[in-house]
């Protein structure tokens, strides 16, 4: 036996196998270490003269996890020569390896994610254990496979079938996986995977890619008769946003499906080089991968050791809110006692799991036995005194201060040693506990509907909230399997403060006299997931005006200075002018038919609307991204936010910031010019359309020595 650093050598009568296992990390990543000992690997295998067959796998959990993202996003424009001698590199391993001459297997142990995928694709046979997952998630990254992905993956599928793969990113069961033709064969044990692989040798001593065979043929139809579809696909896909990402793949897919291999792979790799120098996934690794992954590790919690876990949960409010907060933690394990008006209201509730459970079962996702069990982990209750035991309770009742206030007088004297929380999306927490004896147990657990989809946990801290509480909330969120951002206390906090200027500016915008088709073309073409006044119909706009009318009235009683957003006089026409509430109601900015969208409402074109006056569709892109942004930044300069990776999982995963830009603060530091760029193009603004797009100016400041927004 020899060892490498990273790939450890085993033979056994010829036949030779290759375990990955980097000893610095957890997973197996394209890390220039493996590189060279991959390369290694393949010129002792060339020069093995009792070579009878090759077996790649892995001592890890998974298979194999991929580039090396912390150093893929430091190639910039200057330096990418240098990567592409390393792509180049690897790619003439691969090669190499699948023209030994010798039958090579791939014994999937684990997951094989992107690049790992891409070595198991260049072997002639792939084995893996049922339950392993497999994937393309690059597109997700601003990326695309550059390790002969797509060049093999179109010849095994197909031009369609590989371009649905990488664009989708989905992850793959191996079942799914060997349907579609990117697994051969499947294992019910480690002892099993391990003989298919050796039988195959022994059956196949000749194996040859099949693409390395005169004659082969791509499958299905060719470029000519596909290329424009996929392209106008793609478009349809991202709606206009700047993803050059899927874009990438197609041209690169269909370029590569009219050349021999090896002229493919070149095609290949000089799309994946431009993607991996460009800033928009430079912005996603940092925000949807690094950042994620610093916010998941816990940054935002603090450091006071672990905390009792929670066994029982009390929920007290059984509407859209509550029912899904006692759904999700039931699905993970946790009891719950679930607490409304009256036994009905309850039960209407539990009736929310109830139809998630039923949906579960159909789809074959769970089973009869653990869909019961889930829901036997729900007890209605009528009775503060049913929540004797708990360990935790979220209040999720209506949105009214006196309300909330009363629950938690009536609860608390039922819950000694509980971790109090409330779910508010703007209320101040400091003041709602005011109506507590232990504040200290206080927080605030912002959720987001519905709360089975939605991943973001936005953690309050009020002024008195200690930070075992905190820990104790942050560790909940886990618990029920959440992302959690953790912020300090003021009225809208940071999710909804941020969201809330995105469809302030559209109204704006409206207001002055712009299309409503041309705003909505601009959110989409900006990369929201849904347009702002599309948007504003799915929330209706009661809540808000009323939000922001307590907003005002707050502000005032504390003497404070109330500047009026240009959007609000467009929100009251809407209400109280012309009636028009949102889609709950048939709808405020656009029309419904039968509970379904159908046009915008032809009113803004006749109330709203000034012909003939224009702003540069970019201004009108630009004025919600920097509406948004500059709020963002002022949460840090008023102590709100003071994480940069959760102000950039916030404000992806809970407001859908569009996903190019890696979140808001990378959108800063992302910027032409970096943070000066944006400064300078926010003073732009500022002087054409309001003092509203002022930076702060501390922040101003920070951007006259440094080109990036971050914190000391």
């Amino acid at each position: 036996m020899t060892t490498t650093d990273v790939i450890t050598r085993t033979a056994s009568d010829g036949i030779v196998t290759l375990t990955f296992d980097d000893p610095a990390s957890a997973a197996n990543t394209m890390t220039p270490a493996f590189r060279a000992a991959f390369g290694q690997a393949v010129a002792d295998l060339e020069a093995d003269a009792d070579l009878r067959g090759v077996i790649l796998t892995s001592a890890k959990k998974s298979f194999f996890a991929g580039g090396d993202l912390t150093s893929l996003i430091k190639v910039n424009p200057d330096d990418v020569t240098e990567f592409h001698a390393e792509v180049t590199e690897m790619l003439g391993y691969l090669r190499r390896l699948e023209r030994l001459g010798k039958p090579v297997v791939t014994a999937l142990n684990g997951a094989a994610m992107g690049g790992g995928l891409e070595i198991a694709l260049a072997t002639h046979h792939r084995v893996a254990l049922r339950g392993v997952t497999v994937a393309f998630p690059e597109v997700s990254l601003g990326l695309l496979p550059g390790g002969g992905g797509i060049v093999r993956s179109v010849r095994i599928l197909g031009l369609q079938k590989a371009i649905e793969l990488i664009l989708d990113g989905r992850t793959l069961a191996a079942d799914a996986a060997q349907k579609l033709g990117l697994i051969d064969e499947l294992a019910d044990s480690p002892e099993e995977l391990g003989a298919a692989a050796v039988a195959w040798i022994e059956a196949n001593p000749a194996a040859a890619q099949p693409w390395d065979v005169k004659g082969h043929k791509i499958p299905g139809p060719d470029a000519e008769t596909l290329g424009n579809a996929l392209s106008g696909a793609v478009h349809l896909r991202t709606k206009g946003a700047p993803y050059p990402a899927p874009q990438a793949v197609v041209s690169a897919a269909v370029e590569g499906s009219r050349v021999g291999f090896d002229a493919a792979q070149l095609i290949e790799t000089r799309y994946f080089l431009s993607l991996a120098a460009g800033q928009v996934a430079k912005n996603m690794i940092q925000g949807k991968f690094l950042d994620l992954r610093a916010v998941a590790a816990g940054a935002g919690r603090p450091k006071v050791g672990e905390t009792a876990p929670v066994a029982t949960l009390a929920v007290i409010g059984a509407g859209m809110m509550g029912a899904g907060i006692a759904y999700q933690a039931a699905k993970n394990g946790i009891s719950v006692r679930l607490k409304d008006v009256d036994e009905a209201a309850a039960e209407r509730g539990k009736d929310y799991s109830r139809k998630l459970v039923a949906k579960g079962i159909d789809r074959g996702q769970l089973s009869a036995e653990k869909g019961q069990a889930l829901l036997d982990r729900i007890t209605v209750v009528t009775d503060y005194a049913a929540f004797e035991g708990a360990d935790a309770v979220i209040e999720a009742v209506f949105e009214d201060p006196a309300l909330k206030s009363q629950t938690f007088r009536d609860a608390e004297p039922h819950l000694p040693g509980a971790l109090l929380a409330t779910n508010t999306s703007t209320l101040p927490i400091s003041e709602l506990a005011a109506a507590v004896q232990r504040r200290e147990d206080f927080v605030g657990m912002h959720f987001f509907s519905p709360v089975d989809r939605m991943p973001l946990l936005e953690i309050v801290v009020g002024a008195e909230s200690s930070p075992e509480a905190v820990a104790r909330a942050f560790d909940l969120g886990v618990a029920l399997g959440k992302t959690n951002i953790v912020v300090n206390d003021k009225r809208g906090f940071f999710t909804s403060r941020v969201i809330t200027k995105f469809t302030d500016e559209a109204l704006a915008m409206l207001g002055e006299g712009i299309s409503a088709a041309s705003i909505e073309q601009a959110g989409l073409q900006a990369g929201y997931p849904a347009p702002p006044l599309q948007l504003s119909d799915e929330l209706t706009i009661t809540l808000p005006h009323k939000v922001r009318m307590e907003t005002k009235a707050a502000a005032l009683a504390a003497g404070e200075e109330w500047v009026v957003h240009p959007g609000e006089p467009v929100m009251a026409r809407m209400i109280e002018e012309f009636g028009r509430f949102g889609r709950t109601s048939g709808g405020a900015f656009y029309e419904f038919e039968n509970g379904k969208r159908t046009r915008l409402w032809p009113g803004l074109e006749e109330h709203f609307r000034k012909p003939g006056y224009e702003i540069p569709f970019t201004d009108i892109v630009e004025r919600m991204l920097f509406a948004e942004t500059i709020e963002a930044l002022r949460t840090f300069d008023e102590g709100v936010m003071t994480s940069i990776p959760d102000a950039n999982v916030g404000s992806l995963l809970g407001i859908g910031f569009p996903g190019w830009t890696g979140g808001v603060i990378n959108y800063v530091n992302g910027y032409a010019g970096g943070l000066e760029g944006f400064v300078a193009r926010a003073t732009e603004l500022a002087e054409r359309y309001g003092d509203r797009f002022q930076v702060p100016a501390a922040i101003v400041a920070l951007s006259e020595t440094s080109d990036r927004f971050e914190l000391s």
